[in-house]
């Protein structure tokens, strides 16, 4: 049981609906780097979307599909 990274995010706001996409979905997902991101500022530096890696496969479907 490790994490998957499923995207790499550099607005603080369009990560956080991601990951609550996700959780709507039963998919829990965490953000990496949020906090540095805001900090040095948006753009700069990645928000890392991650999910358990058994729930990789269903994340990137889920994620796919239009909304």
């Amino acid at each position: 049981m490790g994490l998957a990274c499923i995207d790499t995010l550099f607005s603080p706001v369009e990560a956080e609906i991601v990951r609550c996409r996700l959780e709507s979905a039963g998919i829990m997902a965490v953000l990496f780097d949020a906090g540095i991101a805001s900090l040095i500022g948006p753009g700069v530096s990645g928000i890392r979307v991650m999910v358990d890696a058994d729930d990789e496969a269903l994340a990137r479907a889920e994620l796919a599909r239009p909304v």
